[in-house]
């Protein structure tokens, strides 16, 4: 079958690759696995070798019933649809997600698997290289897509695939990137709604100094936004990217305790 462009599928066949994706997952044979984008089945061949049982979100449906045809196992549900509108409480606690994804779904699934009820236990992602890296970034570096999985999740990087290894080959590498869901929250009794609020004015001017950005993005003026940085003892000179995630609550304690 021949993959759709505008569905972003790029086939992995490699045996070694597929293997060393499965061995991150350390799966067992009490594992319940969701596979997201199965694809043509290679990978998901491997999962069914290793977990108890797999449940496979295909969205090209001719895919999806081509995999019911040429993979019969009893193991393996494949259902057709979204990933974005699957619902995942309905999953066993302490599932894994194992996934080959389309670059454009990584931002999205990562909102997902962030704002459920019933987070996997672990995710392991084969994804554009730079958005794994981006994903597992240090203070410096950061994002809203790092601070948004690293509040829930502690991101370690995994194997490069060069694009050589997909058929067609994609322009860029991918890179296996590894969540693990924290069991003990990061912050206790944080309100996750204003602090994504506060983190998503903070990188709204991606070149704007933090004063500017939080100014603009909270709808305050610069002395509110100076005062709001002082009482986080943060340097309102530096840019979103160079705050941790300790900073990043540290401004939200701040801001909780103001009236702006």
């Amino acid at each position: 079958m021949e993959p759709k462009k505008a569905l972003g599928q790029h086939w992995l066949k490699d045996p070694a690759t597929l293997k060393t994706i499965c061995r991150a997952a350390s799966l067992q044979d009490s594992d319940f696995v969701l596979e997201i984008g199965p694809g043509l089945g290679d990978l998901t061949r491997h999962i069914l070798e290793q977990a108890g049982r797999v449940v496979a979100v295909e969205l090209d449906n001719e895919l999806a019933a081509s995999l019911r045809r040429h993979l019969p196992a009893q193991n393996l549900e494949i259902i057709s649809g979204n990933i974005l509108e699957f619902d995942l409480t309905q999953l066993p606690a302490g599932y894994k997600v194992v996934a080959n994804i389309p670059y454009y779904l990584t931002s999205n699934l990562i909102r997902v698997l962030a704002d459920t009820a019933n987070p996997p236990s672990l995710a392991v992602l084969l994804v554009q290289r730079e958005v794994a890296e981006r994903i597992a970034a240090k203070a410096g570096e950061m994002s809203l897509l790092s601070v948004s999985a690293q509040l829930f999740y502690e991101p370690q990087l995994g194997a490069v695939v060069p694009a050589k290894m997909f058929e067609p080959p994609p322009k860029v590498d991918s890179r296996v990137v590894v969540l693990r869901y924290r069991q003990q929250p990061l912050f206790e009794d944080l309100d996750t709604k204003t602090f994504f609020r506060l983190v998503k004015a903070g990188f709204a001017g991606r070149r704007k100094k933090l004063r500017g950005s939080l100014a603009a993005g909270l709808n305050i003026d610069k002395a509110q936004a100076d005062q709001l940085l002082s009482q986080a003892k943060i340097d309102g000179n530096l840019r979103a990217q160079n705050l941790s995630l300790q900073d990043w609550h540290k401004l939200y304690k701040a801001y909780k305790s103001t009236n702006m």
